[in-house]
């Protein structure tokens, strides 16, 4: 079986389940200069492009820089840069895969090795977008010398190149391009725009240049959102590599659900030149509406039915969505709760659609997320996707969310502590300890010493670095939360989340 390269596109094309470029595509120019050769980026922001090429649209390849030591470019070398996305996932309830051999990268360049030939694409007039994915961690301000060979942060690489155009066109407004940060920081465009700024500042570079960045160029916000677990392992790999008929060491994997939403008007719609080519691909003023519904609606149930489902003895999301009580606790919760409650003005039926989406997508058998996983940093993710809904929802209509508040119960049950190793906790599920990943572990662990299970209570719900503030003032909270974890401790979790359900259920069919 051989490898993915050119020359075998050409037998490939008339393979039924594998979709394939023409080969003009390799004679189109230079248009985006790409930060980061993960694979989110190429299972998302490099689809798009893809596509658009495929459609005759776009008509531009991506250059792509790897900013890191780790790993090497042999792969894309020796594959001409072609890659294929694996789509797979439930649509409506029906199964969609979709097998694509990405050619939109054109080049793969090391900072650490070729950083003039990144200079260099600064000159090139075709390119008018610039992309990253570096992490959260790398759209941050650190001393940065942009005459460094190169320099040491991205921000530094970026304002390099964007100096480096500026002197190429004498400052010709015509030439600034639009930046699309990915990093999953809000606000994502503008934080790196304000780095570059006074990056720019420190490094004694002339005003009119920064003149030229702040009015020639487009720093974007943006949200993205599909789950890229990259490539499989090695027996689901050598499965794929079957199926096509060929092998590939940058194959990925992705989920059918696809968004990228970017922030801008009818000039960045144009500037970009994709728009349009894929309903995912959302270009708009305000994308808050998105951010929302992604942080309420899927990382929401994804926070409030972790720990629930590590303690029933769910390993995957999926695994816990083929139990019909789980499942139906989390259509509830969605629906009937966070959907109505979204502190944003969102359309219920557009809330109520998003959420028949990622019910789809947690039943994907295909993506295998792991609950443990999930509930890293459990308590920062309970107060910045979860509490403004909630206190919405008491807010609006005067009595609890129940599924919130079971859900609410549930953490503090899986953040008990039995045993400290170093600076490690343990939980426990039938005799096998599990670690918590949380920083407030040491906090739940001196609680949990407590000999009365209700004042234990009031001072966990008292705590307002978890849950921003006094929650026992609002009323019921307290006995509620009470009830449940009595409950579970009396009745073990399945039994007590199928009272929940019976109860609830029965209230929903008698309203």
């Amino acid at each position: 079986m051989g490898y993915l390269f050119r020359e075998n596109l050409r037998q490939l094309r008339s393979q039924p389940g594998v979709v394939v470029a023409d080969d003009s595509v390799f004679q189109l120019p230079e248009k985006v200069l790409q930060f980061g050769t993960g694979a989110f980026l190429r299972g998302l922001a490099d689809y798009f492009i893809d596509k658009a090429n495929r459609q005759g649209v776009f008509n531009g390849r991506i250059v792509v820089v790897k900013s890191t030591d780790q790993g090497d470019t042999k792969a894309f070398e020796r594959q001409d840069n072609l890659y294929t996305i694996c789509s797979r996932g439930i649509q409506g309830g029906e199964a969609k895969e979709e097998n694509i051999i990405s050619s939109a990268i054109s080049r793969v360049l090391s900072a650490k090795t070729q950083w003039s030939l990144v200079l260099d694409l600064a000159k090139n007039p075709a390119v008018g977008i610039v992309i990253s994915n570096t992490t959260e961690t790398g759209i941050q301000l650190v001393q940065d010398d942009i005459y460094q060979w190169p320099p040491v942060s991205f921000p530094g690489k970026l304002l390099a190149f964007l100096y480096a155009r500026y002197v190429a066109f004498g400052g010709n407004p015509e030439f600034g391009v639009v930046i699309i940060p990915t990093e999953l920081i809000a606000d994502n465009g503008k934080k790196l725009e304000s780095i570059i700024l006074e990056l720019a500042h420190r490094n004694g570079l002339e005003g009119t240049f920064i003149d030229w960045i702040e009015q020639c160029n487009f720093f974007c916000n943006s949200l993205v959102d599909r789950i890229v677990p990259g490539k499989p392992d090695e027996t689901r790999l050598k499965e794929l590599d079957e199926e096509l008929g060929y092998r590939d060491e940058l194959l990925i994997t992705t989920e059918h659900y696809h968004l990228w939403a970017i922030e801008g008007d009818e000039r960045i719609r144009k500037k970009i030149g994709f728009y349009g080519i894929d309903e995912g691909l959302i270009i708009e003023p305000d994308i808050e509406q998105y951010r929302e519904l992604k942080l309420r609606l899927l990382n929401g149930p994804h926070t409030l039915g972790g720990g629930l489902a590590h303690l029933c003895g769910f390993k995957t999301v999926v695994e816990a969505m083929s139990d019909p009580f789980f499942s139906a606790f989390i259509t509830h919760l969605m629906e009937s709760e966070i959907a109505t409650a979204i502190p944003y003005d969102v359309r219920p039926e557009v809330a109520l659609a998003f959420s028949r989406q990622v019910a789809d997508r947690f039943r994907n058998p295909h993506i295998l997320h792991k609950w443990l996983n999930i509930t890293q940093n459990y308590s920062a993710k309970i107060l910045s996707r979860v509490i403004p809904t909630y206190l919405n929802y008491e807010a609006k209509n005067g009595y609890l969310p129940e599924y919130m508040t079971f859900g609410l119960a549930v953490y503090i049950y899986f953040m008990k502590a039995v045993k400290k190793e170093g600076d490690n906790y343990y939980g426990r599920l039938d005799g096998i300890p599990y670690l918590i990943q949380d920083p407030k572990a040491p906090f739940f662990y001196q609680k949990w010493q407590m000999a009365s299970l209700p004042d234990m209570v009031q001072a966990i719900l008292k705590e307002q670095s978890i849950w921003g503030r006094d929650l026992n003032k609002i009323d019921s909270v307290h006995s509620s939360v009470v009830r449940y974890l009595q409950s579970i401790a009396q009745n073990g979790i399945n039994e007590t989340l199928k009272t929940l359900l019976e109860r609830t259920e029965y209230a929903f069919s008698q309203s």
